[in-house]
């Protein structure tokens, strides 16, 4: 369960698609179910169905949305260090770019999606597909594989440095099926550093403060 759309009746076949929006439409589903599907009515108190609403609400919502536990200022401070991630990914204009910009990732994930993320293996994200090659010159560059067609292969590696090769030089090119993001973070931290992490990781939404602002430039003319 995500909180997300749902599917009614599907071992009947059913193919419509069920998403309320409104914490009191929740509300009602929760309280008297959906008549004619497999939803059905519960018998709740209103202070236990207005927990569950609350529930769903937090599973729905991006990261910035929560009031995450931990300390922010020290979670930047295991961004930068001990956790290693400033070397691929970039915060405000600091840091790699090996790995995608985080610099709005609270605005743009659930607070789960961070959470595993940094805990468990998940898929490559595209456009950040690990390769190593082996150049003409027996030069070996490893890195994240960039604007890669049948004929050329931009390879950009940990130093942020671009090689570019023509592929029918290469003695040899290996795609990893493996993400070079490391996904064991809860572990290599202490209980306490991590939930610092993903405290600072999830107040990251510089785009959603952007839209903010530019609606009530837009409100003010």
């Amino acid at each position: 369960m995500d909180g997300g759309v749902g599917q009614l009746a599907p071992e009947l076949g059913g193919t419509r698609r069920y998403f309320r929006l409104s914490d009191g439409a929740i509300f009602d589903v929760v309280k008297n179910g959906i008549p004619g599907t497999t939803m059905p009515k519960m018998n709740l108190g209103d202070e236990d169905a207005w927990r569950i609403v609350a529930y769903i609400r937090n599973l729905r919502g991006v990261a910035a949305d929560n009031n995450v536990p931990g300390n922010p200022e020290d979670g930047m401070e295991i961004f930068k260090g001990k956790g290693g991630c400033l070397r691929c990914h970039m915060i405000s204009s600091e840091g790699g770019t090996i790995g995608p910009d985080l610099s709005s990732i609270g605005a743009q994930v659930s607070l789960k999606h961070i959470r595993e993320e940094l805990s468990k293996e998940s898929p490559i994200p595209p456009g950040y597909t690990p390769v190593s090659v082996v150049g003409p010159h027996g030069e070996a560059v490893e890195g994240i594989a960039r604007n890669d067609d049948d004929f050329s292969i931009q390879i950009l590696d940990e130093q942020n440095k671009l090689h570019l090769y023509d592929k029918s030089e290469l003695r040899s090119i290996t795609y990893s099926t493996h993400s070079l993001m490391p996904h064991d973070l809860d572990k290599k931290l202490a209980p306490d550093e991590f939930q610092d992490l993903i405290a600072m990781l999830s107040k990251q939404a510089r785009v959603k403060v952007h839209i903010a602002i530019e609606r009530e430039n837009e409100a003010g003319r």
